[in-house]
Parts: C-alpha cells; structure tokens; sequence
C-alpha cells in the first residue's frame, strides 16, 4: 500500500509537469511537481524507518526528538549566524593577551578589521610590523605621526649613523628632535598601510614606540569600544 501512495504521486507529478498549466491551491505546476516529488520522497523515508522501527516504538520516539532537535539547532546557528560570529570574535578577544590583533568579521565586504584589547594599565599596545619587523607600538591619538625608538629604527634597517635630528617634538619631559624617515609598510594583523611617514626619536628621548596619526589618519575609521580598539581599512 505505501508503495502504491508513492507510486501515484509520482504518477500525478509527472501529469503536472507534462501539462504545464495546473494550478492548485495558488501553486502553479513547477511548485506543485516539485512538492509531489518530495512528498514522495519523505514517504520512502517514513516506510523504511517504520519497517526498521518495528516494534521499538519508544526507540522510534527517541530517535525522531534527537534528530528534530538537531535539526532546530542547525537552523537556529544558521538563522543567528551573525551573532553567533560576533559572539565567537569576542571571546577569542578576551581569550587573547593585550597587544594581540585579533581579525574580525568586517562590517563591509572586502574590508579588513582588527580588534585590541587594552592593557592593564589602560593603554593599548598593539605588536606591529614595521618593515617586516615585529615591535609593540603605544596607539596614541595625540601623536600627530608614528614616532619610533632609535634601537628599534635600527633593526629595520634605517641607517641611524646618517639621521639628522632636526624635527622638534614635544614629550612629557619637554621638547626633544627627532630625524624623519619613511617606512616601507606597517602591518597590525591583516591590516597593512604602505609608505608612513615617521619619525626616530633620539636614543634615550622615548620609552615606548608610539602609533601615530600618519598610520591612523590612513585608516578607514579606527573605534575605542570599553576594553577594546577596533581599527578598520
């Protein structure tokens, strides 16, 4: 008999499909074929597990609240992808030490974006590369370009013997000079910004090398969010 039911609704798919021009319930006869098949299809499905199941109907019962329950998880992560993302890029933040660029998900297609977690001290260090070279960097907004140490110019190649310390730049313990230079690329995660312009303090006029406005200003927006700074390019 359950062979017989499939049998004629694929027999009445197939009419539909052949005439062209039914219509059924507000269904025209590509969605009513299409829902036959599949009717069809789910009652192949219903036969062979009721003759595997036979006599286990608590078994059966088990096994069908399992699966629906699987089901409504998967379209429910499917349904909150975004927020399950979102969600997953936190942790990961939190999870990662300060200075750490961790990518996120870019608000526009084709964007790159990065998050950092703050200090304890409450200032953010983020570990960039500069010319290829690894070294943590102070974010600083106030600084109006990216201001890096004379021994750590020196580890990227800039020939510090040569600099010329004539650019005056004012610090906590008054004005000091500084040479200016230009840095092939800094990189903070997938984020990189080619040609910056910089300066190199004098050795001892700087504790922290400092990410400048001539990094930021080339950014499509950068946000302080509480524990977080997410910089967008």
């Amino acid at each position: 008999m359950g062979w017989l039911i499939v049998l004629m609704i694929l027999i009445g798919a197939l009419a539909l499909l052949i005439a062209g021009d039914a219509t059924l319930f507000g269904l025209d006869w590509s969605d009513l074929a299409a829902a036959g098949f599949l009717a069809a299809f789910l009652i192949v499905i219903i036969l062979s597990l009721a003759g595997s199941y036979r006599g286990r109907t608590l078994q059966a019962a088990r096994d069908f609240l399992t699966w629906a329950a699987i089901a409504f998880v998967l379209v429910a992560g499917y349904s909150y992808r975004d927020e399950i993302t979102e969600i997953a890029y936190r942790v990961r933040g939190e999870l990662s030490p300060p200075g750490s660029a961790v990518s996120i998900e870019p608000s526009t297609p084709g964007a790159q974006a990065v998050r950092i977690r703050k200090r304890r001290d409450g200032h953010f260090i983020v570990n960039a590369r500069v010319n290829g070279q690894t070294m943590p960097m102070l974010v600083d907004t106030g600084a109006s370009t990216v201001v890096i140490r004379e021994v750590d110019a020196a580890r990227f190649g800039v020939d510090t013997g040569r600099l010329k310390y004539t650019v005056p730049v004012q610090t906590a313990n008054g004005v000091t000079y500084a040479a200016h230079v230009r840095l092939s690329s800094i990189a903070i995660g997938s984020i990189q910004v080619e040609g910056v312009d910089a300066l190199v303090s004098k050795p001892g006029a700087l504790r922290e090398n400092l990410l400048g406005m001539s990094f930021l200003s080339r950014l499509r927006s950068y946000e302080f969010s509480g524990d977080f700074l997410t910089l967008r390019s």
